[in-house]
């Protein structure tokens, strides 16, 4: 069970990779090599791909294909609507009342600003996840190594991670679980290994169950609501805070 998240976030980007790599050793497939891509404000597009380069999407534009790097940042502006953005080395960002269907990175962060929507998954292997003020994510949220934070957003799914810390603020929802795996593979030294820290602060909501499989430090707010802590630890192992944070 330790290797879920991996798993599934390393076999969702595997074609991905494979693709850019391709692309990488045959530009006349039309990815843009050594160079950035910039989608201006209000323009429509079909899509865009580089190798070593970052896309750029304006405010207010329209993006009907995918947007893929290999080693580079995304950047997608207030307005903006795309369907799937992913890059193998670089940073997410995805503007304030922007629109996406899926965002993922391997190694990077992912930012996603206030009131913006991602109809789908948000997956990471190694970097943090921020999720701003009344922006929605239908689905899962997840990642291996970085912090996980929700600042009165809301989850659909299950919010998972294996080695990073989970920071729920500002009357935050998630509909699914909250779940931190077992480390699995070369994380699998749980006693040396670093204990998370899940913070369900005040206000918020954990509709399903806080599944441990193994132990953290976890803090409840005193006006939190959570549907139960099942796994290496129960409810009564968590600290209970009052205030704004533990």
């Amino acid at each position: 069970m330790g290797t879920r998240i991996m798993t599934r976030i390393v076999t969702k980007t595997a074609f991905t990779i494979g693709l850019l790599i391709l692309l990488m050793a045959v530009p006349a497939l039309g990815a843009s090599i050594n160079k950035s891509v910039k989608i201006g404000a209000g323009e429509e597009s079909d899509g865009a791909t580089s190798v070593n380069g970052s896309i750029t999407v304006g405010n207010d534009a329209t993006v009907t294909g995918n947007l893929k790097t290999v080693n580079g940042t995304i950047r997608i502006d207030a307005g903006a609507v795309v369907r799937k953005a992913s890059t193998v080395n670089g940073g997410l960002k995805l503007g304030d009342n922007a629109k996406a269907d899926l965002l993922s990175t391997v190694n990077g962060s992912i930012r996603v600003g206030e009131k913006a929507t991602v109809e789908d998954d948000i997956e990471a292997v190694n970097g943090r996840i921020s999720i701003e003020k009344g922006a929605r994510v239908a689905n899962n949220v997840g990642n291996v190594n970085g912090e996980i934070g929700l600042s009165g957003a809301e989850v659909g799914g299950d919010l998972s991670t294996v080695n990073g810390d989970i920071d729920l603020e500002d009357g935050s929802i998630v509909k699914g679980d909250l779940i931190v795996e077992e480390p699995g593979g070369w994380n699998s030294d749980k006693e040396k290994s670093r204990k998370p820290r899940v913070v369900i602060g005040p206000g918020s909501r954990v509709e399903g169950t806080i599944v441990l499989e193994r132990k953290v430090d976890l803090f409840i707010s005193e006006t939190a609501e959570v549907g139960g802590v099942s796994g290496e630890m129960t409810m009564d192992d968590a600290v209970r805070f009052s205030g704004d944070r533990p």
